[in-house]
């Protein structure tokens, strides 16, 4: 019940000396450490193409011009679970920002009494017990406020304020990844549907060789020897099949559980086969400092080193003297009905200070924990910074050569199903062996096989350099709270 009541004199000077002294914040002030980039990528190779306009780097699945893709982004943005808990965190950084920002007024609280008191002899000596039996009432509103002279609290707010910061870019990272994660299972899922559309098309190719073979076996004109080399390719070609069908349903799973549904949700809808999206027409990496300005986990990594260097000067303060003023408006009496009579009123004003000059040992080795930890950061925000460069050139470098193997295995696969189809007619008429039409059916399924897993591999490579670039995580997020700006 000790809170301060409206003095007309002092209560104004107290607050103008708390008003001058507000400007006053111990410890070091956080800049941004300075990155030195290169003015451009060392493997970026961006196409020349003057007429198409870049995808959306924020939302560059819709690129690709497939509907069930779009749909499973959508879903997974808003029902993955993963980003449900990194939303929780930033919702839980949010709620402690706030609670440290009231730390900055007073603490206003209001509290009553009501009570039965019987002393005894010896503490009212000369009473009766009539006497020395009576109520007591009292009520009032107590108010608390540290001066924050030296900016203890202000650097606390600054440090909440930046963990709030780094928790919604690691929901904006988390949105990266599992829009990548999303997309690049996609695209395999497809393309190990591709791969097995080509094991079952050969395959089938194959029997109405081994079919064709068995004709001429029982005319006279082949041997058992003939039957069994094409019936051992038929089964090995057939061998592929499981495997992939059972790679097709991991992927199935993968993506069900990624947008928040059992692993068994997408069965249906994705057993049909479709064809791999195409690639995109243009991918441009932009420069490395682009690159760093967007990638939010180098941003949570700078909020981290800006909250760690705001606890340096909450430590700081601990050696200067922190000043309370506090008071108290009420009343009391010894009877319920005199309680807000004119005499039954009380009030106090006090300025507290509190000073452990003593404990100075402590309050060093905290300041010397708190700069360590910011020395930490500040390596943890360079490696961030070299990181996603690296991520970067690797993905660009895996783009561009997952492209050129693409290039060339599209052309065998084309070539290889001519030559298949030249060494039947060959074969029919008698210009060719069995062999020959056995081997260049294997060349066929090995090239197609091949060309299929290169396509995949190229837009996976294609969907790595979007995610490198941050890309995939939309323009406005789920936030509760605006949150400073870096």
């Amino acid at each position: 019940m000790h809170k301060f009541t409206h003095s007309p004199l002092r209560w104004p000077a107290l607050s103008l000396l708390a008003l001058a002294l507000s400007a006053c914040a111990v410890g070091p002030e956080f800049v941004r450490p300075t990155t030195q980039t290169a003015d451009a990528f060392a493997r970026a190779e961006t196409p020349a193409v003057a007429d198409v306009a870049p995808v959306d780097l924020l939302e560059f699945w819709r690129g690709f011009d497939d509907a069930q893709l779009t749909a499973l982004i959508e879903t997974a943005l808003a029902e993955n679970h993963d980003l449900k808990i990194a939303l929780a965190r930033y919702d839980q950084a949010n709620a402690l920002l706030r609670g440290a920002r009231f730390d900055q007024f007073p603490t206003l609280t209001a509290n009553a009494e009501a009570a039965h008191a019987l002393s005894s002899a010896d503490q009212a000596p000369g009473l009766t017990r009539a006497q020395r039996d009576g109520e007591r009432y009292s009520a009032g509103i107590s108010a608390s406020w540290e001066l924050d002279f030296f900016g203890r609290i202000r650097r606390g707010v600054e440090a909440s304020r930046a963990d709030a910061a780094a928790t919604a870019a690691d929901l904006q990272a988390m949105q990266v990844a599992v829009v990548g994660e999303v997309a690049r299972t996609y695209v395999e899922l497809r393309g190990l549907q591709e791969r097995l559309r080509v094991a079952q098309e050969n395959a089938g190719t194959q029997r109405e060789t081994l079919r064709l073979v068995d004709t001429r076996v029982n005319a006279g004109r082949g041997t058992e020897f003939d039957s069994a080399r094409v019936r051992a390719q038929l089964e090995a070609t057939q061998a592929r099949v499981p495997a992939l069908e059972g790679a097709v349903a991991v992927a199935m799973h993968r993506l069900a559980v990624l947008t928040g549904r059992p692993p068994a949700a997408l069965i249906a809808d994705f057993t049909p086969q479709r064809a791999l999206p195409p690639l995109p027409a243009r991918l441009d990496p932009g420069t490395p400092g682009d690159v760093l300005r967007r990638r939010p986990d180098v941003a949570a990594a700078e909020y981290r080193l800006h909250a760690a260097t705001a606890r340096i000067g909450v430590a700081t303060a601990d050696l200067f003297p922190r000043f309370t003023l506090g008071g108290l408006l009420g009343t009391q009496a010894i009877d319920s009905s005199a309680l807000f009579e004119g005499d039954s009123a009380t009030h106090l004003v006090a300025l507290g200070i509190d000073w452990s000059f003593l404990d100075l040992g402590r309050v060093n080795a905290r300041i010397a924990a708190a700069d360590a930890q910011a020395e930490g950061e500040l390596a943890n925000y360079r490696k961030s910074v070299l990181l996603a460069l690296e991520d970067t050139e690797n993905a660009l470098v895996r783009y561009a050569h997952a492209r050129r193997e693409d290039a060339h295995l599209d052309r065998a696969a084309i070539d290889s199903a001519e030559a298949a189809r030249l060494a039947r007619l060959r074969f029919d008429s008698g210009a060719a062996d069995l062999l020959e039409v056995l081997d260049a059916e294997r060349t066929r399924l090995q090239a197609q096989d091949a060309f299929a897993d290169a396509r995949t591999r190229s837009i996976v490579g294609a969907i790595g350099v979007y995610k490198a670039l941050a890309g995939g995580w939309p323009g406005t997020l789920p936030l509760r709270e605006p949150i400073a700006g870096r």
